[in-house]
């Protein structure tokens, strides 16, 4: 069942259907905030502000207009601006990041050398995303891990579709910067990427 008909049918008062909405966009948006938090150290707390903007979704669903924005990126929006009141309410300063585990990119058949690599490198993109100001990290993360048009990026966002492509630029651009030193030849943006995306975990 499509989203808009899920909705039709929550708003008509088959309200459980909200369940089968939830299941859909849940472990993205639990990665999006996990992605959006993680860099003040406050990546524990994202399931709870995943939780939280499924909340004010839900409360806000008799609102939702589809003309105006497609659910996914009505619920992203929600899931930023969640992330960044949660972010200055805590008024957290940058900490060491620690390895994350949302997302992961081991494969069984892989040498353990090759996955030992792997890992190494997703976790160095990783770091260096956490590094990054809040609207390029926010920006990359919809680009690369949710794979979004510049259209949908920028509504969420609430910017131009150039500014999106200029925040990317100075995104990408930053981190070739960062994780240049630790390769032995050029970074190559598809390869940086790779391990980070859900069907290469």
């Amino acid at each position: 069942m499509e989203d808009s008909q899920l909705i039709r049918e929550i708003k008509a008062g088959n309200v459980e259907l909200y369940s089968v909405l939830m299941r859909r966009y849940q472990r993205k948006i639990l990665a999006f905030t996990y992605y959006m938090l993680k860099g003040a150290g406050l990546g524990h707390l994202a399931e709870d502000v995943s939780s939280e903007t499924f909340y004010k979704a839900f409360k806000s669903l008799q609102s939702f207009r589809e003309v105006e924005a497609s659910f996914s990126t009505w619920l992203y929006t929600i899931a930023r601006n969640t992330a960044l009141s949660e972010l200055r309410r805590n008024r957290a300063t940058n900490v060491p990041l620690e390895d994350g585990e949302l997302v992961t990119d081991s494969s069984t058949d892989a040498a353990p050398e090759q996955a030992l690599l792997r890992s190494e490198q997703v976790g160095m993109v990783r770091t260096a995303i956490d590094n990054l100001p809040e609207k390029q990290r926010a920006a990359l993360i919809l680009r690369e891990y949710d794979q979004m048009d510049y259209q949908e990026i920028a509504r969420i966002l609430g910017q131009s579709i150039s500014s999106v492509k200029s925040l990317l630029f100075r995104a990408r651009l930053s981190i070739k910067t960062q994780l240049e030193p630790y390769y032995y030849g050029p970074v190559y943006e598809e390869e940086m990427y790779k391990g980070m995306r859900p069907n290469e975990g």
